[in-house]
């Protein structure tokens, strides 16, 4: 009897018949042909499932445990396009995507630098997960880092990305508040802020940092 917490189908519950890539630019998709075992038993019919793959992203909450603060950072999301809200401007993590050869960890320290100007020391594990697995190879790690947020601020980004970011710095309750009226609306930025509220005093503690 498997625990709970472990699943009861792995790989090899899965018969790949096909696969093929249908586009391949900016972002790649696949197209699969596949079978997998039914929970009742036996095996499914075939079916195609398309998958948009990504490498895998890291995002990093800034966090003053002094003053009670975070940076965000916002830029233009393609994605958010058609936004009757918010439009197409994100209010989010400082975050990127790992390249060759690198760790989340790497990643974390690097976006920092590059889209907030912060250099970041100690690291605090928040979470990993799948952006949306129903369509999406999309892996997700992020960090809880400390900065100091009287000299923080300011217009970031690599120009050859095409990157314009602007840092936001919040006091943690109205970033809260950010998420509560929909300003924030990502699962990342959400998660992490969630995090932090429920492991307040833990973080403050591990973050602490000098003037």
């Amino acid at each position: 009897m498997k625990g709970v917490f472990e699943p009861e189908y792995s790989h090899r519950d899965v018969e790949v018949l096909r696969r093929e890539i249908v586009y391949d630019g900016f972002l790649v998709i696949e197209k699969f042909r596949l079978r997998c075992r039914l929970f009742e038993g036996g095996w499914s019919k075939e079916f195609y499932r398309e998958v948009l793959h990504r490498e895998q992203g890291v995002g990093v909450l800034l966090y003053d445990p002094h003053l009670d603060k975070v940076l965000l950072v916002e830029q233009f999301r393609i994605g958010c396009l058609t936004d009757s809200k918010n439009g197409p401007w994100a209010l989010e993590l400082v975050a990127g995507l790992l390249e060759p050869d690198e760790t989340p960890e790497s990643v974390a320290k690097r976006e920092a630098e590059e889209e907030a100007g912060v250099e970041i020391a100690r690291l605090l594990p928040v979470c990993e997960y799948y952006n949306s697995p129903g369509g999406s190879s999309e892996k997700l790690s992020i960090f809880c880092a400390g900065f100091n947020a009287e000299n923080a601020g300011g217009i970031f980004g690599v120009e050859s990305e095409s990157e314009n970011i602007r840092t936001i710095i919040l006091g943690r309750q109205d970033a809260l508040e950010a998420v509560s009226c929909g300003r924030i609306n990502n699962a990342m930025s959400i998660i992490a802020l969630q995090w932090l509220q429920l492991n307040l005093q833990q973080v403050r503690g591990e973050l602490e940092i000098s003037r």
